[in-house]
């Protein structure tokens, strides 16, 4: 909010003006003044607050000024109504709460009674009791009301203040008056920050954790007298909360809710808005989806950052220490969000990635799971890190800091290895060949003989140990009945690292359609790719096809058929193979015509020959003048 503009309206006779002229001049003017006075503002320097700059606007209650201020109203950000009589009282509920309904402006009110130094006009008790509480009752426009008086200096600042105040904290979004209760989307919120502020999720915040929420909220520190008095606050109102372990939720909310019911909902908002949120509660856009733009050719993976953060949270959240996360506890773990990701309920989560015999997804599984949707969708782990409450190390850094973006992979055919710890291999092949339980192999789920088609897509992610110790992330993704559409787009295949032929060795009509495939997508030989012929358990019958599997490939000088089956242990050795080829893709491509032989070995060796009949000739020659 840059600005905040205040339209001062009224009967003729109110002191509006006069309101205007003492808060500027800061003395009653006694002077006769202008009916209507021109436009002011006060810049954000003087004392405002969020440091905004403020415009006041004089109106003129009489008829033939009726379009200035119907214009007026409909520009302003707050409506300051000013009433100093029973009759201009009376035409307060009358006239302008209706009329300003009619224009359909929707902006808070502040009821003003002024000229409070007048002795008809009662005492402050009796002014609220009678006056103030029924109108705000039946107007829920608006937000607060004040006595002032302009010959006096009363309240002159602190109904300014309180018309800015409407703005920049207004009640509306979080306090329901007639109820008198905190509305819904104002508890959720407190909810998710508690949750965010409980760093060791045992239901309390500990004096500690109430420090550092002090710390970050207000920038300044809780004394112990004050932390105890917010306890024995909780404790006449909740008697059996536990204020000796420290504040709950329900207390938290509760405290909240004091602050709205005392006027000081600035407060909440401070804290509302340290945690992104803005006024209509939802957190900031820019909070959610900060601008990350991922190169051509480059993809998105988690940073060490991001990996240690949702290591954290799987070990906070795994309360019974089984080393999987069940229904419960992974419902307290995304409390804070929307639920879990579209994207997650579309891979079928958790048979997407590994889990336990009780189908409880295990660390390994959480991190795969979260290293795919990074790679898939990295939008949606930036969002999950800003609802589950992801710092950075640097206050200056975002969510962002959590990612990280590869290297890219414009030339797969250039010997040398992918700077990637993710990469995605599409399993294609014939009806019933075996890819549905590839996957479940992949996965480490015990074999089904039953055979069931795969409709939509299929996605299975899993850690695989290359040779030498490192790790990366597989991603197999079974095509099912898109595979046609996916093998004509583009954009799918350029996120693709390899692509995974399969055939059944023991169906004569399933190599067929491998190469019927390469036939129909020709492009797809841009990409790198390994033949696998699985059910190698049975026996193995010829292809009816006019090369067989074996001549196929070495046509292509390539591979011969990877022969495997899911029911053996060494089934894991063909997802190391797959994980190496897509980290050094120039390894697996179909090649047009036989390559040259290396000769650098024997131009190394003759070079190094060479030299050596130099120097010794040297020697020779040297040894030879010497005598």
């Amino acid at each position: 909010m840059a600005t905040v503009r205040i339209c001062v309206c009224g009967d003729e006779g109110t002191g509006k003006s006069s309101l205007i002229t003492s808060l500027v001049k800061d003395v009653f003017v006694t002077n006769k003044i202008q009916s209507v006075l021109p436009q002011i503002t006060i810049p954000p320097s003087i004392g405002t607050p969020e440091n905004v700059t403020t415009t006041i606007v004089d109106t003129s209650a009489l008829p033939q000024e009726r379009n200035t201020l119907r214009r007026e109203l409909r520009k302003s950000n707050v409506i300051l109504l000013v009433y100093s009589d029973h009759y201009s009282y009376e035409r307060v509920a009358l006239f302008w709460m209706p009329y300003f309904r009619s224009l359909g402006v929707n902006v808070p009110v502040v009821l003003c009674a002024n000229k409070s130094d007048l002795p008809t006009n009662g005492n402050l008790a009796q002014v609220v009791e009678d006056e103030m509480m029924p109108v705000m009752a039946e107007f829920k426009e608006i937000d607060s009301c004040i006595r002032t008086s302009a010959r006096e200096h009363h309240n002159v600042n602190e109904v300014f203040f309180l018309c800015q105040k409407a703005v920049t904290h207004p009640i509306a979004p979080l306090f329901d008056s007639k109820e008198g209760n905190l509305k819904p989307a104002a508890v959720a919120a407190l909810k998710r920050i508690f949750y965010l502020s409980d760093k060791d999720q045992d239901g309390y915040l500990n004096d500690e954790e109430m420090h550092d929420f002090q710390a970050k909220c207000f920038e300044k520190p809780l004394s112990d007298d004050d932390l105890e008095n917010i306890k024995q606050s909780i404790s006449k109102v909740s008697p059996r909360s536990e204020v000796e372990k420290g504040i709950d939720q329900k207390g938290f909310i509760y405290l909240n809710k004091i602050f709205a019911e005392k006027g000081r909902h600035e407060t909440i908002w401070i804290i509302l808005r340290k945690y992104h949120y803005t006024d209509s509660l939802s957190l900031k856009d820019s909070f959610l989806h900060p601008k990350f733009e991922i190169p051509e050719y480059s993809s998105a993976e988690l940073s060490p950052a991001g990996y240690r953060f949702f290591v954290d949270l799987f070990l906070l959240f795994d309360k019974d220490n089984d080393g999987g996360l069940n229904n419960s506890e992974l419902d307290a773990l995304f409390a804070p969000t929307p639920g879990l990701p579209p994207f997650w309920l579309e891979t079928s989560f958790p048979s997407s990635t590994v889990h336990n015999e009780a189908g409880y997804i295990t660390l390994q599984g959480w991190l795969a799971q979260w290293s795919m949707t990074t790679f898939v969708s990295p939008l949606t782990t930036l969002a999950y890190l800003a609802y589950l409450g992801f710092e950075p190390s640097n206050p200056r850094e975002s969510t962002t800091s959590a990612l990280k973006i590869t290297k890219p992979r414009k030339r797969r055919r250039r010997p040398g290895r992918v700077e990637r710890n993710v990469v995605l291999c599409y399993v294609v092949g014939a009806p019933s060949s075996g890819k549905s339980s590839l996957l479940d192999a992949f996965l480490n789920r015990p074999f089904d003989s039953l055979y069931h088609p795969t409709i939509k897509p299929r996605t299975a992610v899993n850690s695989v140990e290359l040779q030498g110790g490192k790790q990366c992330y597989l991603i197999l993704e079974e095509l099912g009945e898109l595979e046609p559409a996916i093998l004509e787009n583009r954009a799918k295949l350029d996120s693709c690292d390899l692509i995974c032929y399969t055939y059944d060795s023991s169906d004569p009509d399933s190599f067929s359609h491998i190469v019927a495939l390469r036939e129909k997508y020709p492009h797809i030989d841009e990409l790198p790719a390994i033949y696998t012929a699985l059910k190698a358990d049975l026996d193995k019958t010829t292809q009816r096809s006019e090369i067989q599997p074996d001549q196929y490939t070495m046509s292509l000088n390539m591979n011969a058929p990877l022969h495997v089956s899911v029911t053996w242990n060494s089934i894991s050795e063909l997802f190391i193979s797959l994980a190496e080829a897509a980290m050094s893709p120039s390894l697996a491509f179909p090649k047009s015509e036989e390559e040259a032989p290396d000769r650098t070995g024997v131009y190394v060796a003759l070079g190094a020959t060479a030299c050596a009949v130099v120097a010794a000739l040297m020697i020779y020659r040297r040894t030879t003048v010497a005598n």
